[in-house]
């Protein structure tokens, strides 16, 4: 997602789509406006008949004439308090749930829908828009939508009621509500446009930098970079506050004019209405319900400008969200399959006795798929391709490496081949089928996974962690898994064993560790397809020796296919074939015997990694 997108002017139509994912009760939608409705009303006539009540006792009437209104006054102090409360409840819940809604919606549509939708995001930006952002569209629903309802049903009644009183302070009242309830906001809002375009990517950006800086010090210190980050973070908030700050003045106007109003409805009806008291066509009492009653009015009006700006703020917040999801697609393929534990296995599987588990680990329960390219061109969105010409083929029983130096395009590639990454040029066919949006990409999924890496290890058990690549995994099988790759005696010396917790984002491993863990979970995967980015990554020469075996393994005991993208050279006659890059094509490929034979830039690459090994 290029920062455009997330600055560009919201489409037409971004908050009808955010409030249907929402999925809003109407009727418990109708039900807070009408509490929020007599919960105002209820100051509204607080006002009312405390004025008369003031004003009759100046009179020095009998008592009795005064006990009704000195009851309704505390059945109307009584009343606003209450319906209030209730009015939050209902409110609240509405919105809340609707976050609840659209945050699920938000997860699983980005879980079954095409991954490259968060390939380009930061995680910090990430983070921003599956929290502040969908917090935001849900404050739409309390702060703008219900407050605007409350306040054009209030306005209406109450001028109503005033109109039974005296007309003339009816029509001031009407004009001056409109100019604190439709200027005003409109001001705000006006206002509101701009700064909250801005402020949401400034907000994102700090949460971005924030993250960085949190997640990554360690490394950050050791190359010297947190002063950028930190630099970067200023600016971000410094852009934040700007964005604020833009809204100050047009906000402070729409602020004023509430004022303005509210003086000028009460001095409209001094002036209509003390005349009036002269010439006997107004009772003095009701002058003075006439006068202060609309103070109360206007508390409808008064958080219209604030209802405003957050109409703006939630939709900005919406058109994050809502290209985010379109990104990623449609997202219905696979949803069943998201709800349920993972893939049916065969039941025999899982009574193998221990000592035949690793097959049973490494067949692929989805069974066997094909991965056609053909004078495929990969790269970025927008920038020029980094590989041409390529040609490969990746079927079950086949081990396949692509090697070069780093920025030669071997990680886009593998991303391309991933369908993360849409195809530059060429052919790319996955079961026959084009590998380009569509079903295909769907059902990409089941077919093939990818481990990058970075993948994610998550800060729970050892087990939970390998079941990311399949509910289902089993005890047996986890521990199988990891013995195949290496961290038997690991494991075996974990207090907890498979239960043992794991540091946020795999802290308490060590590079090696995590690597080989990542590694299992992968081999765990159902799709029969396994594309690993630097697999052999923080392994010694043994432990990448036993790495690609293992994968090897995978591939010819349980018909899998493997392509390993590697900058490292050593364990390469575990493969069957070797492809290697150079200046953004194919330099040579064959196995590693025929490439140390014939390829002399092969030969020299692997001669000086054993050097720089010994």
């Amino acid at each position: 997602m290029s920062a455009d997108l997330a600055t560009a002017p919201p489409a037409r139509g971004t908050l009808r789509r955010a409030l249907r994912l929402l999925e809003v009760d109407r009727g418990r939608f109708l039900l807070a406006v009408l509490l929020g409705t007599l919960a105002l009303g209820c100051a509204v006539a607080l006002a009312a008949v405390s004025a008369w009540l003031i004003a009759r006792a100046s009179q020095m009437p009998p008592v009795l004439t005064l006990s009704v209104a000195t009851v309704a006054v505390r059945a109307f102090g009584i009343g606003r308090g209450v319906l209030r409360y209730v009015e939050r409840l209902v409110s609240h819940d509405l919105a809340l749930s609707g976050m609840t809604t659209l945050r699920a919606t938000l997860y699983t549509r980005l879980a079954a829908g095409r991954g490259g939708a968060v390939l380009t995001l930061r995680r910090g930006d990430l983070l921003a828009r599956v929290g502040a952002d969908v917090d935001a569209v849900g404050d739409l629903v309390v702060r703008g939508l219900l407050p605007a309802a409350v306040a054009a049903l209030l306005g209406v009644a109450t001028v109503g009621a005033m109109a039974a009183f005296w007309p003339p302070a009816a029509v001031a009242l009407a004009l001056c509500l409109l100019l604190a309830g439709v200027v005003a906001p409109a001001l705000a809002g006006r206002a509101a446009r701009t700064s909250e375009e801005r402020g949401a990517r400034a907000r994102a950006d700090v949460g971005a930098e924030a993250l960085a800086l949190l997640d990554d010090a360690g490394p950050l210190t050791v190359a010297g970079r947190v002063p950028e980050h930190l630099a970067a973070l200023r600016a971000a908030d410094s852009r934040a506050r700007d964005a604020v700050d833009a809204g100050a003045g047009p906000a402070a106007l729409a602020a004023g004019l509430g004022q303005l109003a509210v003086g000028a409805a009460v001095l409209a009806a001094l002036v209509t209405g003390v005349p009036a008291v002269g010439a006997g066509l107004l009772d003095p009492v009701l002058l003075a319900v006439v006068v202060l009653t609309p103070l109360a009015a206007f508390e409808a009006t008064s958080v219209l400008p604030q209802a405003a700006v957050q109409v703006h703020r939630s939709r900005a917040a919406a058109a994050r969200i809502l290209a985010l999801l379109d990104d990623a697609g449609p997202g219905d393929a696979g949803l069943d399959d998201a709800s349920s534990d993972g893939p049916a296995r065969d039941p025999a599987a899982r009574e193998l006795p221990a000592t035949d588990l690793p097959a049973a680990v490494l067949t692929a329960p989805g069974g066997t798929a094909a991965l056609v390219a053909e004078d495929l061109a990969v790269g970025w969105p927008g920038a020029p391709p980094l590989v041409r010409g390529l040609d490969l083929e990746l079927r079950a029983g086949r081990t396949v490496a692509v090697v070069g130096p780093s920025g030669s395009g071997k990680t886009t590639l593998l991303l391309t081949l991933a369908g993360l990454l849409p195809p530059r040029g060429g052919r790319l066919e996955l079961d026959g089928e084009a590998l380009t949006g569509g079903r295909a990409l769907d059902r990409a999924g089941a077919r093939l996974t990818l481990t990058a890496e970075d993948a994610h290890v998550f800060g729970t058990t050892v087990l939970e962690n390998l079941r990311v690549a399949r509910g289902d995994v089993t005890p047996d099988e986890a521990r199988a898994a990891l013995v195949l790759v290496g961290l038997g005696p690991w494991l075996d010396a974990q207090p907890g064993g498979l239960a043992t917790l794991l540091g946020p984002d795999g802290r308490t491993l060590s590079g090696g560790e995590r690597r080989r863990l990542l590694l299992a979970r992968a081999l765990l995967s159902p799709a029969p397809l396994l594309l690993l980015d630097e697999p052999t990554e923080h392994l010694d020469t043994a432990g990448a020796d036993a790495a690609l075996r293992a994968l090897q393994q995978a591939a010819r005991t349980g018909s899998r296919g493997v392509l390993v993208v590697t900058h490292r050279l050593s364990g390469l006659d575990a493969v069957d074939e070797v492809v290697r890059l150079v200046d953004g094509h194919v330099a040579a490929r064959g196995t590693h015997a025929e490439l140390l034979a014939r390829d002399p830039g092969y030969r020299e690459a692997v001669r000086q990694e054993h050097e720089d090994e010994a």
